[in-house]
């Protein structure tokens, strides 16, 4: 269950979301040569964002300024990914959690609880983080998430990093569509500005983990109260979506297991409203 990294050609690329990125506060912790880089927005109880594999915390885009304003929302990117360091090799999930659940060590003091929510690889991450903090986690939410154990439909994408020009922005926007998007009309020029970035700094390949069953026995470990989000045309689901649902469920009965209608992988962009709406209904007060 190995995985391993990969070389970037240096494509300069200009920040997607200069607004969030500005307004942010960034923070660095411990991954191995280098660091985890960390960024911050808001003030309130802890909500923390893992964004998905060959991503960046710009994958909650539409999410983080809602979100924010009755929470602090600090969101990493995860190692050999975005700003930060590549992970000892060889990794595993539990070895790149690890990284994770000790960044969020150093940033909170000892006593603080905080919730947790993590998109595709980024759900995996947040069920291994949330299996090693325990009670410290007080809500774990996946959103699409694999490793359950389940074979995920292959999906053929198109190979960008030796585009350029408008045939790059193509080939995003096919594999936007293809994987992470339902609705084109959705598939904006915001959209295909954070695949471009978040396709750039990309050294790290998750792929590998995503038909263990990491995920379904982290949560099975951890005391957290689980939720689940999914978007209804979510590829990495298909043919069957309920097969998803019993397989988590046969790990945690007592799952909050929720679907957004018409939506695909990238709920949490596709349909920001009704995610964020979704997911503060789930978290409650805090």
């Amino acid at each position: 269950m190995g995985d391993g990294g990969f070389a970037t050609p240096f494509v300069p690329v200009t920040e997607p979301v200069p607004h969030l990125a500005s307004a942010a506060r960034r923070m660095e912790t411990p991954c191995g040569e280098g660091q985890l880089v960390w960024r911050s927005w808001g003030a309130g109880p802890v909500l923390v964002l893992l964004h998905g594999g060959t991503g960046s915390w710009r994958h909650w885009a539409g999410n983080i300024a809602a979100l924010s304003r009755t929470r602090r929302v600090l969101a990493p990117d995860l190692p050999g990914l975005g700003d930060s360091a590549l992970p000892p090799m060889p990794a595993t999930p539990g070895s790149i959690g690890a990284i994770v659940a000790d960044g969020l060590a150093g940033l909170l003091p000892a006593d603080m609880r905080y919730d947790i929510a993590g998109f595709s690889y980024g759900a995996l991450i947040s069920s291994q983080v949330a299996a090693l903090h325990g009670a410290r986690v007080r809500s774990l939410t996946v959103v699409g998430p694999s490793s359950l154990g389940l074979p995920r439909t292959g999906i053929v994408l198109e190979k960008v990093r030796s585009k350029t020009g408008a045939e790059r922005t193509a080939a995003n926007r096919v594999n936007l569509g293809r994987f992470m998007i339902a609705d084109a009309t959705q598939i904006d020029a915001r959209a295909l500005a954070i695949q471009d970035w978040n396709t750039v700094h990309a050294r790290f390949k998750s792929k590998g983990f995503a038909e263990s069953t990491a995920l379904r026995d982290a949560v099975a470990r951890a005391p957290a109260k689980l939720n689940a989000i999914w978007g209804s045309c979510d590829v990495t689901a298909a043919p069957d979506l309920a097969t998803r649902a019993a397989a988590l469920r046969g790990a945690r009965p007592d799952v909050d297991f929720r679907v957004i209608e018409g939506a695909g992988h990238w709920v949490a962009y596709e349909a920001a409203d009704a995610f964020n709406a979704m997911l503060a209904d789930m978290l409650g007060a805090g």
